[in-house]
């Protein structure tokens, strides 16, 4: 392509000015946008190298997997491993998982408040919120959300069916906690208004507080659950191909992402 836009009758090795040279205000312009060029190319190339170097030292020590980030266990990525169409809903529901685990902190929080404002059933709030953060937290993880990944990222019954289970059973422990029954580690509604009518106004907010967590976080995995039913309608998927899914594959399919 330079041969046609290159002045033929340009003229580098005379000392005396050519009247054919193309104009020194332009040689000049090409020569800085060429050399700009340059310099964006050997830039994108030192940044692509630094990400390959950072990724292969990632792999190296861990493999392909990159979450939890402080000590990753799995490969998460829902851009490179959900549909297009499919990466909003997965995303939403990640974010859920995410109210959910804040509420379960707060929630635990709220119960920290109760003991110190005196209630009686304190001491067994407070041990039942820590329970929650260390068990909900990673079987939730596991058990509801990690399964619809996979169903959306391959498109197999099995893990719909996982999920629908699961899901449905988080559901249920949503509309237990937002009651917030005394005793057991929920500092739901009721814990929230007693807190209020005993004049404990700091621990009626952390209540509150917990209370709006476990309700957004449970409308909104309710919306998202009718969603994936019917996308698991409209796909065809049955009992029938979860089970031959899994007599082919076994239970280790649930497990793994291959």
């Amino acid at each position: 392509m330079s041969e046609f836009t290159e002045n033929p009758f340009a003229s580098s090795h005379s000392l005396d000015t050519n009247p054919f040279d193309d104009p020194p205000s332009k040689q000049a312009a090409q020569h800085d946008a060429h050399f700009e060029d340059i310099s964006r190319r050997e830039r994108d190339l030192e940044r692509r190298e630094r990400e390959l170097n950072e990724r292969a030292e990632h792999i190296r020590t861990h493999g392909r997997n990159n979450w939890p980030p402080f000590y990753p266990l799995i490969y998460h990525a829902i851009s490179e491993e959900i549909p297009e169409a499919s990466r909003p809903l997965i995303t939403r529901l990640y974010q859920l998982w995410l109210v959910l685990l804040g509420t379960l902190i707060m929630n635990m929080v709220a119960c920290i408040s109760l003991l110190i404002a005196g209630s009686s059933d304190g001491g067994k709030d407070l041990g039942g919120s820590i329970g929650y953060v260390f068990i909900i937290a990673p079987l939730s993880f596991l058990l509801w959300y990690r399964p619809i990944y996979n169903g959306y990222m391959k498109e197999q019954a099995l893990y719909y069916y996982f999920y629908f289970f699961f899901g449905g059973f988080h559901l249920l422990f949503s509309v237990y906690m937002i009651i917030g029954i005394p005793s057991t580690g929920s500092a739901g509604l009721i814990q929230t208004i007693q807190m209020y009518a005993q004049g404990h106004w700091a621990a009626g907010i952390l209540g509150t507080i917990a209370t709006v967590g476990w309700t957004v976080q449970g409308l909104g995995n309710a919306f998202y659950y009718r969603q994936i039913w019917k996308h698991h309608s409209a796909a065809g998927h049955t009992m029938d191909k979860a089970k031959a899914e899994l007599a082919s594959h076994g239970a280790k399919a649930y497990f793994t992402r291959g």
